[in-house]
């Protein structure tokens, strides 16, 4: 039997065909992997964004006139010029809160005397 040279390097050239074809399928497959991260980092990126938008919009509105005034208003109990501030005061004869007795710490019992309530119950008492 003769060897031929041609099928030789046609069974080589068909190896590194399908060595080439399978390291194009992994390259395919990385790029859709990397593609998918990209879209969640963009979409994140844009999440942040709008987050950074609402609050430099909330910090404008906190540090505005209006927002000052309607905090001294509300919140601060401030009157305008030419208002008068009324306080709402108790009634003169205020019962006053009750104060519980003091718990007076139980004096520590003997093991002994432990042990014979835990078996016969509190009848040492």
């Amino acid at each position: 039997m003769k060897f031929k040279w041609r099928q030789v390097f046609i069974a080589l050239g068909l190896v590194v065909l399908i060595v080439m074809i399978i390291d194009l399928n992994r390259r395919i497959e990385e790029l859709d992997r990397l593609n998918a991260q990209l879209d969640t980092v963009r979409a994140q990126g844009t999440q942040v964004m709008q987050t950074q938008e609402a609050l430099v919009t909330k910090v404008a509105y906190a540090s505005s006139t209006q927002a000052v005034e309607e905090w001294a208003y509300t919140e601060g109990r401030w009157v305008r010029t030419g208002e008068k501030l009324i306080g709402i005061m108790p009634a003169g004869n205020i019962t006053p809160t009750p104060q519980p007795p003091p718990v007076q710490a139980d004096q520590a019992l003997p093991n002994w005397r432990i042990w014979w309530e835990l078996f016969f119950g509190n009848e040492t008492k």
